[in-house]
C-alpha cells in the first residue's frame, strides 16, 4: 500500500466502509457509481491500494476509508503483455507482473479463468487471441484451429479436454468450470454488503 494510505489508517482507524459505490468490470477498469474512471493516476492508486479480507470481500483502501468493491465477475483481470513470438508474460489489472500460474479453467461462456500468486482472475477477453500459440496438446506441441476449437468446445460444454496453457518452463491443464461456482470456489465476495449494525456511509 502507499505509505499515505498507511498513515492515514493508524491516524484514524475507525472510519466507517463504504459499500456499493465503486465496482471492477471484466476488463479490469474501475467504475464509480457505473462510470469508468478514465484518469490513469486514479486508477493506479486504487491498484496500488487493492486488498482483499479475511472472508474474501476485495476492497481499494482510501486513506483511513475501506472502500469495498462489486465485482462484475473475478477480483483480478490478467492482461497478455508479451510481443509477438515472445514468451508468454502475464500482467494483472493493477500493473503487477505475473510470476506463477497455478491453475487454468474456461467457463461455459468461454471465458478463460487463471489462478496466479495474486489470486483468480480472467485474461481480457481482448487478448484471448494472442494466447492462443501458448496453447498446446499433451505432446507440448501447438495445436491447429481445428483442434483448439474442438478442446475449448468441450470445455464450455463442461466436460474435459486435453488442453494445456504453456506458461514460462511450466505447462498447466486447463479445466472446465462453471461461472457460476467460481466465487465460491475461489473464496471471494462478488458483492459485498454492508453487514447488519455496522454504521453506514457513502
Amino acid at each position: 500500500m502507499d505509505e499515505i494510505v498507511i498513515r492515514g489508517m493508524a491516524k484514524w482507524p475507525n472510519v466507517p466502509a463504504v459499500y456499493g459505490w465503486l465496482s471492477l468490470n471484466r476488463r479490469g477498469q474501475w467504475l464509480i457509481k457505473g462510470e469508468r474512471i478514465h484518469n490513469p493516476q486514479v486508477s493506479g492508486f486504487i491498484g496500488r491500494n487493492y486488498e482483499h479480507d479475511a472472508r474474501g470481500r476485495w476492497f481499494f483502501q482510501n486513506g483511513p476509508q475501506r472502500v469495498f468493491v462489486a465485482l462484475h465477475y473475478t477480483p483480478l483481470v490478467y492482461r497478455v503483455v508479451n510481443a509477438g513470438g515472445a514468451p508468454l508474460a502475464l500482467e494483472c489489472h493493477t500493473g503487477k507482473p505475473v510470476a506463477l500460474v497455478r491453475g487454468a479453467w474456461l467457463d461455459e461462456k468461454g471465458a478463460l479463468l487463471l489462478e496466479t500468486e495474486y489470486g483468480v482472475g480472467i485474461i481480457h477477453d481482448r487478448d484471448l487471441d494472442g494466447l492462443s500459440p501458448q496453447l498446446i496438446g499433451a505432446d507440448g506441441n501447438s495445436l491447429d484451429e481445428e483442434m483448439l476449437e474442438e478442446g475449448m468446445a468441450s470445455l464450455r460444454r463442461q466436460r474435459e479436454a486435453r488442453l494445456w496453457l504453456r506458461f514460462r518452463e511450466d505447462s498447466v491443464r486447463i479445466g472446465p468450470i462453471r461461472s457460476a461456482e467460481v466465487p465460491a470456489r475461489f473464496g471471494f465476495v462478488a458483492r459485498p454488503k454492508q453487514p447488519a449494525g455496522e454504521k453506514e456511509c457513502y
